[in-house]
């Protein structure tokens, strides 16, 4: 197949454009390469691909980017969670308008088949159960708690602890940043593309993603490259509330492959979102220790804190991708640890601004 990939010079993107080279796909690669996210000069990985440097809100340049293309791979936008709401109309522009633009050149060439990099920040808190009132949303978390060390969220009926789950793909959607809701908006404007024309979508919901090429020393890196970058500086890695909270960490090489799987399979519904994870869940606590010994450096530090948008548990339920796409993780997650600590990382440009157009 001939696939355009958007966002083809970032973290994930660049590793499914190689993946899909790899199993003798015609990648079409195109980036903006903004420079907050990548400098004054594309990444050395990018070198394999015939790379166009353009914008996915540029329609004339998608027009002639998608001759001939049997699909689309939209791994662009900004990514993090901004530093305040003064982020959001950048947020937007990329992640909506850019995701508006690609739809509406894709109708115009006459290509229904999308992928599109999601997120599982669109859930906002998981799946918890109270004793008394069954599945529930946690109620919202309160500064004095937190304060207070207080972080397991509680029910909002009766104020008991909740216990934690596995968060399926139906779970309530409810984004606690501009990121999640500009992630949720492209999945709705993907569904109503698919729905007006009769196309199709896999939304992949990515968690917690870490590998090589992740951006390191930004505030807007996942948890994996800050923690990766104090050791490496000497420092001991600083985990907020008791270190207790849960996430899945996926390894990009995983991601890769759930993105090739969903490009040669047939989406069942116009929309169908899967959980993209590794279905083996560790607390961040767990990651900062697991990072600390195979890096040989000082111990994490627990700091407590806590913000009251954050959220406590997310743990993915991976059943969907396996039943529906045949996706299951490869990498444990020991493995993943011990080759990211040596894993090539993409160097900052900027600490000011939302990094990762394309990321």
């Amino acid at each position: 197949m001939r696939i355009l990939v958007t966002g083809a010079a970032g973290f994930i993107g660049s590793h499914v454009a190689d993946l899909l080279t790899e199993h003798g796909h015609e990648v079409v690669a195109v980036d903006a390469l903004l420079p907050e996210a990548h400098g004054a000069t594309a990444p050395p990985w990018t070198e394999r691909h015939d790379l166009v440097v353009g914008d996915v809100r540029d329609g004339e340049l998608l027009t002639r980017l998608l001759a001939g293309v049997d699909a689309v791979c939209h791994q662009a936008a900004m990514v993090g969670h901004g530093l305040d709401p003064a982020d959001a109309p950048r947020y937007a522009a990329h992640n909506d308008l850019g995701t508006a633009t690609v739809l509406a050149a894709m109708h115009a060439a006459g290509v229904r088949r999308l992928v599109l990099a999601s997120s599982m920040v669109v859930y906002g808190e998981g799946r918890y159960h109270c004793p008394a009132h069954g599945i529930v949303r946690p109620a919202g978390r309160r500064a004095a708690d937190l304060a207070a060390g207080q972080y397991e969220p509680t029910c909002p009926r009766c104020d008991q602890a909740l216990s934690p789950g596995l968060v399926p793909e139906d779970a309530p959607l409810e984004p606690h940043s501009t990121y999640a809701a500009t992630k949720l908006a492209q999945e709705h404007l993907a569904g109503a593309w698919a729905r007006q024309i009769g196309g199709a979508v896999w939304a992949l919901r990515y968690h917690n993603v870490y590998g090589p090429r992740m951006p390191r020393d930004t505030p807007y890196s996942g948890v994996a490259s800050i923690f990766r970058s104090a050791l490496a500086a000497g420092r001991p890695p600083r985990v907020l509330e008791d270190g207790r909270q849960r996430r899945d960490f996926v390894h990009v090489t995983d991601v890769a492959a759930a993105n090739l799987l969903a490009l040669t399979t047939p989406a069942p519904d116009p929309l169908t979102p899967v959980n993209v994870c590794s279905g083996e869940p560790h607390t961040v606590g767990e990651l900062a220790h697991e990072l600390a010994s195979a890096m040989g450096g000082p111990s994490p530090v627990t700091v407590g804190g806590g913000r009251t948008a954050d959220v406590r548990h997310v743990v993915a339920d991976p059943a969907r991708a396996a039943r529906l796409l045949g996706f299951t993780a490869q990498v444990g997650f020991a493995a993943g640890i011990a080759d990211f600590t040596t894993a090539v990382m993409r160097d900052p440009a900027s600490l000011t601004t939302p990094s990762a157009v394309g990321g």
